[in-house]
């Protein structure tokens, strides 16, 4: 599946249309590489997903086209979620 469907179906991100812009600033990452929104996501996958000060790291663990809502969470399982320090310019 793409990576940008899958953001959206999963409900990691809300609409298709941002998880393609994400995917194409480069704040987003496949097994530790970065993604666009046309690469393909399988399970086993490790996402990384930058949104602004924090990001999230989950694990693929299946893949589905059009999951109820109550289903979307279990497609991935959380790994860890970090806040990133603001820079300052002093």
């Amino acid at each position: 599946m793409r990576l940008d469907k899958f953001l959206k179906v999963s409900r990691l991100i809300k609409r298709r249309t941002v998880a393609k812009d994400v995917s194409e600033q480069g704040r987003v990452w496949i097994n530790g590489r970065e993604a666009k929104a046309s690469s393909t996501v399988k399970p086993g996958d490790e996402l990384t997903v930058r949104f602004g000060q924090k990001s999230v790291t989950v694990r693929v663990e299946r893949i589905a086209e059009n999951p109820r809502k109550e289903e979307a969470a279990e497609l991935y399982t959380i790994l860890r979620e970090e806040q990133h320090k603001q820079e300052t310019d002093w």
